[in-house]
């Protein structure tokens, strides 16, 4: 690879891994929250949760732009407090990423919290362990394959993370030029077909290469749910 494209490797799995990190504990506890929740208005927060998923994406940006813009409500706030803005960097691209990312891991994860036997954790209820105990010892760890699924979806949304993010942080060279950015740039140069199809084949060995590591982290806790 060229350094440029290393360039843009590293910032991919950056972007990537900050995002997945980063909303890993809020999808986890909407996915409690919706699984074990019984409250007014569940079937709208559900629906909320899951709107990027059927929302174009450019909305998603175009919501996202509205927001963490310098005008937006969180965007003067971020630079008024803090001195820190999102757009064109980075950052940026990583809240378009985790926005699009949070549904998939919030599915994954709800999945596996539902398929826990209620009957195991009031067992040991019954048996004096306090509520804490109970999840830390019960339900987080069968939940483990859930959340470990959740991981590699969210990373692999990220990683191939386009329009939310092309149309809040655009397509800055060395901030927001991420694979899918790089590989949509390469497309719109004439005889850009070699870098495009070289960009296009780091994509799917990153992402075959998430995919096979949670199958084989999954299969070593013994669980009988695959990601593949």
């Amino acid at each position: 690879m060229t350094a440029e494209d290393t360039g843009i490797v590293l910032l991919s799995l950056r972007v990537a891994i900050v995002a997945v990190v980063l909303v890993l504990p809020v999808a986890f506890a909407l996915a409690w929250l919706l699984a074990r929740g019984r409250f007014p208005g569940r079937v709208i927060v559900d629906a909320i949760v899951h709107l990027p998923l059927v929302l174009p994406p450019v909305v998603t940006g175009w919501a996202l732009l509205l927001l963490f813009g310098r005008m937006g409500p969180i965007g003067s706030l971020l630079e008024r407090w803090f001195g820190v803005t999102v757009m064109f960097r980075w950052t940026g691209a990583v809240i378009a990423a985790a926005v699009m990312a949070l549904p998939l891991m919030v599915r994954a994860i709800r999945l596996s919290i539902e398929a826990i036997d209620p009957r195991l954790e009031e067992a040991a209820r019954t048996l004096g362990a306090g509520r804490a105990r109970v999840f830390r010892t019960i339900s987080l760890p069968l939940a483990l394959p859930g959340v470990l699924a959740a991981l590699v979806l969210g990373f692999a949304r990220s990683l191939g993370e386009f329009g939310a993010t092309i149309s809040f942080v655009s397509n800055i060279p060395g901030e927001t030029n991420t694979l899918p950015i790089a590989i949509y740039s390469a497309m719109q140069m004439p005889g850009g077909e070699d870098r495009v199809l070289h960009l296009a084949i780091i994509s799917v060995i990153l992402s075959l290469g998430a995919l096979v590591a949670s199958e084989l982290m999954i299969r070593r806790s013994g669980s009988r749910a695959h990601v593949l």
